[in-house]
């Protein structure tokens, strides 16, 4: 499981100009594990 804190990392990230190029992507939040893939 994530930790709040690593949600608001990528949140401050998104809300921040480093993020200006980022489009179309999809971030997952269940901690890198995909549970479909394992």
């Amino acid at each position: 499981l994530m930790d709040p804190s690593e949600i608001a990392e990528v949140a401050l990230f998104l809300a921040s100009d480093a993020s200006s190029a980022v489009t179309g992507t999809a971030i997952d939040s269940f901690g890198g594990s995909n549970p479909l893939f394992g």
